[in-house]
């Protein structure tokens, strides 16, 4: 005997006449489910994930509290890596010329690490020892981010030591030897000259027709300045004071104004003595040269 199925039309008709209503059938309950109502500052992803960091963060600081001790603290640490709060990301700002092999040798942390076991203060401080570096801020992010924010080195003048050339910052920080970039810059020779170039750059643009001029500046004696100009093939050297050479430089650039001096044929302009200026004829070390000089007493070419 076949079998029959059948296929009953339990709809209501279209004129209710003739046929009795259905019974209404009890609704279907789907298996329940725990749903969590968020507050309207917790709805997005980013934001609950924030909110579970800081939850679990609380937690371990009331067990590092209530247990202390390293070996506790260690095993915190060690917990707080697996359940999550560990080093994905590394974001640094402010990098331009720090290379990045040094930077991330400085900071001595590693994707996967427990991010509550980085020293900050010591990671700061290794960074601010890379020579680009001038300041470091290294923040922890829960619950994976390492944030790098630094302040790098400007250089104001070029330092000759020895045949090798450096970069030289206003602290006198000696930055690189990398100076493709920077060969504009004021060069500057002896012991102890990068300790004063942010002194020698102040004077030099005090008078910025002169500072066009200028070669290289000689720090002498650890006390003083030699400048050395370029208007002849030798150049013109400037023997500045120990006391107030910012006042001899701008007689300097007086003088030149009003007596054309830099266009004779001097060698050499020496300004130590308060009361006289001697020159030297260039290419002829004891001559002396031509012409007065505004109010100072010319010498003969005795060197002061």
């Amino acid at each position: 005997m076949r079998s029959v199925t059948l296929h009953v039309d339990d709809r209501p008709s279209l004129s209710g006449r003739g046929k009795s209503k259905p019974k209404a059938q009890p609704a279907r309950k789907s298996p329940s489910r725990l749903k969590i109502r968020w507050p309207g500052a917790l709805r997005s992803r980013s934001s609950r994930r924030a909110a579970l960091a800081g939850s679990g963060m609380l937690v371990l600081l009331i067990a590092a509290a209530l247990f202390p001790g390293k070996k506790v603290e260690n095993q915190l640490v060690a917990w707080s890596g697996q359940a999550g709060y560990r080093v994905d990301d590394i974001f640094v700002e402010g990098r331009a010329r720090t290379p990045r092999d040094q930077l991330l040798t400085a900071l001595g942390v590693k994707r996967g690490d427990a991010i509550l076991s980085v020293d900050l203060a010591a990671a700061q401080k290794r960074i601010e020892e890379i020579p680009w570096v001038r300041t470091a801020t290294v923040e922890r992010r829960l619950p994976n981010q390492i944030h790098i924010l630094i302040t790098e080195r400007s250089p104001i003048a070029l330092w000759q030591n020895k045949g090798r050339y450096f970069l030289v910052d206003h602290d006198g920080q000696i930055v690189g030897d990398q100076i493709d970039d920077y060969a504009g810059l004021p060069l500057t020779v002896g012991e102890g000259a990068p300790d004063h170039a942010a002194e020698l750059l102040a004077l030099l643009e005090s008078e910025p027709a002169l500072k066009d001029r200028v070669k290289a500046a000689t720090w002498v004696g650890e006390r003083r300045w030699n400048i050395m100009l370029d208007r002849t093939p030798d150049g013109i050297e400037v023997r500045l004071p120990e006391e107030d050479a910012e006042s001899a430089w701008h007689d300097l650039a007086k003088l030149d104004q009003e007596k054309s001096l830099l266009e004779r044929q001097v060698g050499v302009i020496d300004m130590r003595l308060p009361d006289r200026l001697v020159l030297r004829a260039a290419n002829a070390p004891h001559e002396q040269a031509a012409g007065p000089v505004a109010k100072k007493k010319l010498s003969n070419g005795k060197d002061a």
